[in-house]
């Protein structure tokens, strides 16, 4: 029993010095199949999860390897709003088994629907590990397989891999981003910059000597390469990246 705890324990640390060498998502999501393997896991997704009442979509996924026509049927039925595993992930900083996530049979179907279907793609039992923010930033790490491994000594193991992963490939997916956002230029700093100091396009317009319509495409484009969903996001996003000052 010491021996099999030891090794474990060794896998895990094994993995994480691995991961400290790799430099792009590919070569991580390799190893993770490789390492994960040993533990009888098949499939596995590090991705964010929406805010409560929104929609899954394929930009919030990290990384996987998972299956395209089970994601792509998740997301159209929009499985993750009665999912009892994102679920119960929303509400525990603990990893846990699929199968601990509870709802009751009788009077939600579709959350029994969601668990029946994920079988159908060699994915029986799972493990997952929940990642919460301190800015309220909610994601896991999910884990899909049929014969596993989740043994009390493996647990933790999983848990420190899964976690150490997400984070590296959410480090590399952060500074290829940033590489980007330089690529804002002097006109589209200047108007996130005002827009910073609380003014409005019209305003902006004026102290910059362009139309409301010029800087409001400005707005829109520095938006779409920080990947922000709003021009008050791009802000929070170029000042976080220290493309401009406050």
């Amino acid at each position: 029993m010491e021996s099999a705890s030891f090794d474990h324990a060794s896998e895990a640390f094994d993995f994480v010095e691995l991961l400290e060498k790799l430099r792009s998502p590919d070569e991580i999501m390799n190893q993770m199949e490789k390492s994960l393997g040993r533990f009888g896991f098949e499939h596995f997704i590090l991705t964010g999860l929406p805010n409560p009442h929104e929609k899954l979509n394929q930009n919030m996924v990290l990384a996987r390897k998972w299956p395209q026509p089970w994601l792509d049927f998740y997301i159209k039925q929009n499985y993750v709003a009665v999912d009892p595993v994102v679920r119960l992930c929303r509400n525990t900083v603990n990893p846990f088994e699929w199968s601990e996530a509870p709802f009751d049979r009788m009077t939600e179907p579709r959350a029994l629907d969601v668990m029946n279907r994920a079988s159908d793609f060699r994915m029986a039992n799972g493990f997952c590990i929940p990642i919460h923010g301190l800015t309220g930033y909610e994601a896991c790490v999910s884990l899909g397989g049929i014969n596993l491994d989740l043994s009390p000594r493996t647990k933790p193991a999983l848990h420190l891999m899964g976690m150490y992963a997400f984070e590296h490939i959410r480090q590399i997916i952060t500074a290829n981003n940033t590489s980007r956002f330089d690529r804002l230029t002097q006109r589209e700093r200047e108007v996130l910059t005002w827009t910073a100091v609380g003014k409005t396009s019209a305003e902006v317009a004026e102290i910059m000597n362009l139309s409301k319509r010029t800087v409001d495409e400005y707005s829109v484009r520095a938006a779409r390469k920080l990947r922000a969903q709003n021009k008050t996001h791009a802000v929070v996003k170029a000042l976080q990246q220290r493309l401009i000052s406050p």
